[in-house]
C-alpha cells in the first residue's frame, strides 16, 4: 500500500480522523514540521503580524501539501479539512483576531445586499451607494477595510445578516475543498486558523 492509499484507508475506516495517528506515528512517515512553523504558544497578535511573511516563506511547502491533497479522493480531502477546521476553531477565538474583517473587503451578492439593506432600513439602492463598490476584477465588495460594520470589540454589528462570504470564511469546512486549494493557500496570508489547519494537515500527510 502506497502512502496515498494508506491515508485514504485511514480516512475511510475512522470516524472524523480519530485514528489519524495510525499514519502520523508510522515509522515510515515520521512527522516533519512545516518550514518556519508558527508556534502555537505565540501570542495571537504576533501570529497575525507574521502571516504574510510566513506565507511567503512557506509557499513551496504549501504547494507540496496541495499536490499531496490532489492525489486524494475529493471526499477524503473534505473530511480532512473538516476535522482540522473543528479542531483549530476550538483553539482560536475569532474575536481576538478579526484580521479578515480588518484587511479583506467582503464579497457581496445581490441577496446579501437586499438582506443587509432591509436590516438597516435602507433601500438596496441606498445601501449600494453608501457601502458597495466594484473591485479591479469587477467583483462587488463592501467599500472599505477595516469593514464599516466591524465594531471596536471586533464584533460584527450586522452579524445576523452578514454577507455569506463572511459567514463561510475561511471556507475550510465546505464541500469540494479540492476545488479551492489555491484560494485556501492564499488565505494563509490572512487567517491564522488556516495556517494551523495546513500545519495539522502537513503532519497528517508526512
Amino acid at each position: 500500500m502506497n502512502k496515498t492509499e494508506q491515508i485514504a484507508s485511514c480516512i475511510n475506516h475512522n470516524d472524523k480522523f480519530k485514528n489519524l495517528k495510525c499514519i502520523r506515528n508510522d515509522e515510515k512517515f515520521p512527522l516533519r514540521p512545516l518550514r518556519l512553523r508558527v508556534k502555537y504558544n505565540m501570542n495571537l497578535q504576533n501570529e497575525i503580524s507574521n502571516l504574510k511573511h510566513n506565507a511567503l516563506q512557506n509557499k513551496k511547502a504549501y504547494q507540496k501539501i496541495t499536490q499531496q491533497l490532489k492525489k486524494l479522493k475529493p471526499y477524503d480531502v473534505d473530511e480532512l479539512f473538516q476535522t482540522q477546521h473543528e479542531q483549530v476553531f476550538a483553539e482560536i477565538d475569532c474575536l481576538q483576531c478579526a484580521n479578515c474583517c480588518k484587511t479583506t473587503p467582503a464579497l457581496v451578492t445581490n441577496e446579501d445586499i437586499n438582506r443587509i439593506a432591509k436590516h438597516l432600513q435602507l433601500s438596496s439602492k441606498e445601501f449600494i451607494t453608501k457601502y458597495v463598490i466594484k473591485d479591479d476584477d469587477g467583483d462587488t465588495i463592501l467599500h472599505k477595510t477595516p469593514c464599516t460594520f466591524l465594531g471596536n470589540d471586533n464584533k460584527c454589528t450586522i452579524y445576523e445578516v452578514r454577507p455569506f462570504a463572511c459567514k463561510d470564511y475561511p471556507h475550510t469546512n465546505r464541500k469540494k475543498m479540492n476545488q479551492i486549494l489555491d484560494l485556501t493557500v492564499k488565505n494563509t496570508e490572512i487567517c491564522p486558523a488556516v495556517v494551523r489547519i495546513f500545519e495539522n494537515i502537513e503532519d497528517t500527510l508526512t
